[in-house]
């Protein structure tokens, strides 16, 4: 596994980085277990300081850090700067309520012997997070932040091709004032991955990626009796009822499918569209479509970016050439995209049937499925018939009714009139081979705690 720069739009291989040898990963392993047995004596003063610290951080310096996201995974440089500021978000969430969130929960025991009873919520240590390139810094934020909220310390191991974000984030917290060995970024193997899980003193890991990495480091874990969450692959169904704003609905349907070039777990990536509009909706999605625009994504006049290598770009070229061989119909749409870069041709691809392959597949990249829907139970069956269950949107005029829609989608997240967020208020998480556990809020603050029963008795009394 090569830790490797590579710009996505010039091809250019800008730096290489060599793999932590086992010597490193121990010591560090080391270096955050003693970080923690002083991090979890902190008070939450202390750990809100150094948070927001480094949100104000980000900020000040925001171009700076966005101009690293575009350089290794090639996203629009305004879409960069807006991944910087939510993670700024996310810190500045736990800043204002990981102290209520984990103030100790008091039971009132029935039992008269039982003279009080509470949960305290305690860290549990040394934590092994497994991100993915899409968006670097975010995908840190979103572990990190209630993560050391919660007193615990992280060991982190980036996606290959981002090795430079990864460490930009780890100076992040250094100048923030995070005590050394609470936040390490390690250029880990595969083989380092499960002796890290296997180490006594780490006691969890939280993955987010394919269905393979998590398949994989969901049994590594398991093993280990350590406790795991994972953030998998998504085909989020963008359901559109009869009664939907067609304009507006076409433009967010457009948003959601291409955002970061459509390398989103949570992209609008199954269009399911009532048969009564159909043919209206898709005239209006592939108008909007037609007018993105590719190039330099440093450029604040490029709408489409490359993807984030150009393996990728030729896999989900492989994959649409598979769909169209087992029946799918594909349209190319919009202007030729450039030679030069991990560019895909936007393209739309309709007659997808259930004996397709490709029907279950997850495109990541500039790539639509667009469904036809004999009636809303249709649309909800076609939503549900995924192997998937991140998120998922519903659009409608009545929204009462598209509230009711949302409800019967299987899905750890349903939008209604607009295409699944990331908010740094609002909890993340899916369902089957999407994965478990959730992020951010409290859900995710106490996915690593020890939700320990502290009972007081009457020693006299009888249970």
């Amino acid at each position: 596994m090569a830790y490797t720069t590579t710009n996505p739009y010039t091809g250019e291989l800008i730096q290489s980085y060599p793999n932590s040898t086992d010597e490193e990963v121990e010591q560090a392993i080391t270096q955050a277990h003693n970080a923690f047995l002083a991090w979890r004596e902190t008070s939450f003063e202390q750990r809100a300081a150094i948070l927001q610290k480094a949100a104000d951080l980000l900020r000040q310096n925001k171009r700076k850090y966005a101009e690293v996201l575009t350089l290794e995974m090639g996203k629009l440089i305004a879409e960069a700067e807006a991944e910087v500021e939510i993670s700024a978000q996310i810190m500045e969430y736990y800043v204002k309520h990981a102290e209520a969130l984990l103030a100790p929960r008091i039971i009132e025991s029935e039992d008269p012997a039982v003279k009080s009873a509470s949960i305290v919520n305690e860290p549990l240590g040394v934590l092994l997070a497994i991100e993915p390139w899409n968006f670097p810094y975010y995908q840190i934020a979103r572990i990190l932040a209630p993560q050391l909220s919660a007193g615990n310390t992280l060991l982190l191991k980036h996606a290959s091709n981002v090795p430079q974000c990864a460490a930009t984030f780890e100076a992040l917290m250094q100048e923030a004032g995070l005590p050394q060995g609470a936040f390490q970024n390690l250029y880990a193997t595969r083989d380092q991955v499960e002796m890290i899980i296997n180490d006594r003193r780490v006691h969890g890991v939280a993955l987010t990626g394919s269905e393979g990495a998590g398949a994989i480091v969901a049994s590594q874990a398991g093993r280990a009796m350590k406790k795991s969450t994972l953030e998998l692959g998504g085909a989020d169904a963008f359901v559109v009822l009869k009664d939907a704003e067609l304009e507006k609905t076409a433009k967010w349907a457009v948003f959601g499918r291409h955002w970061n070039a459509g390398q989103v777990c949570v992209s609008s990536k199954r269009m399911i569209i009532a048969d009564e509009i159909y043919d209206e909706f898709l005239k209006l999605y592939t108008k909007g479509v037609a007018e993105l625009r590719t190039g330099d994504p440093m450029s604040p006049d490029t709408t489409l970016a490359p993807l984030s290598s150009q393996g990728a770009a030729d896999e989900v070229k492989e994959k649409i050439a598979q769909a169209v061989a087992y029946g799918a119909t594909a349209l190319q749409v919009g202007p030729k995209v450039p030679e030069q870069g991990a560019f895909v041709q936007p393209t739309i691809l309709t007659d997808i049937t259930p004996d397709n392959p490709a029907y279950y597949w997850e495109f990541f990249g500039p790539v639509s499925m667009i469904f036809r829907a004999k009636d809303e139970d249709d649309a909800i069956h076609i939503a549900n018939d995924s192997p998937f269950g991140l998120g998922g949107s519903v659009f409608g005029k009545d929204e009462a009714h598209a509230e009711k829609v949302a409800h019967r989608i299987s899905t750890g997240m349903v939008y209604v009139n607009h295409p699944t967020a990331v908010k740094a208020d609002l909890p993340f998480g899916g369902i089957k081979h999407s994965g478990y556990g959730r992020e951010l809020l409290d859900l995710g603050l106490k996915e690593f705690v020890n939700h320990k029963l502290v009972a007081v008795t009457d020693i006299d009394g009888n249970f």
